[in-house]
């Protein structure tokens, strides 16, 4: 799947959203291993990552190649500073109505508009894919990012109040959310 996109932050910064390819996979390796140091707010942490630049940048080929998942990145003056994207939930007939999402953003360019403008994106490639429902896992203490998927039309369907553990401060609520594509 492809996506290319030019857009105006705040601050009046041009943003290029695009799929992430081959070529990009040492760029996002790097921006994922920062943004998942930067917040508590992710699944994982950076030590628990296995990929190597080569082994992202054949993820990155092989969402390219899809028809119905994607990874976006967010570009600006040349440098990434976040990624999205929309990966299956199964193969299986009774799932494949349904995608999951991820956000992740290096912390020096939240407030500008790149989290909306990463989110409408998959949102709207999810729809081209054909799903007819995007799923999503969120801290219940991120209010920025509830407040986001709320704004978009996402709406909330559970919570599993032992749904993460962090290291740094013991179990963290997580809030279901899914939009109706």
């Amino acid at each position: 799947m492809h996506y290319n996109k030019t857009i105006t932050l705040k601050k009046s910064a041009l943003c290029t959203l695009r799929n992430a390819d081959f070529d990009d996979g040492a760029a996002v390796l790097d921006v994922f291993l920062l943004t998942h140091a930067q917040t508590d707010n992710l699944l994982s942490y950076p030590d628990e990552n296995t990929f190597t630049a080569n082994d992202e940048a054949m993820y990155l080929k092989e969402k390219s190649d899809s028809i119905d998942e994607i990874e976006i990145l967010a570009e600006i003056d040349g440098k990434v500073v976040g990624t999205a994207g929309i990966s299956k939930i199964g193969k299986h007939a009774k799932v494949k109505h349904r995608a999951e999402f991820g956000i992740g953003i290096d912390q020096k360019y939240w407030g500008l508009g790149i989290g909306k403008a990463l989110t409408e994106a998959c949102i709207e490639c999810a729809r081209k894919a054909g799903y007819s429902q995007l799923e999503l896992q969120c801290v219940s203490e991120n209010q920025n990012a509830l407040n986001l998927y709320r704004s978009l039309g996402f709406i909330e369907f559970g919570r599993n109040p032992l749904g993460f553990n962090s290291r740094n401060s013991g179990f963290q609520e997580l809030v279901m959310m899914r939009l109706e594509l």
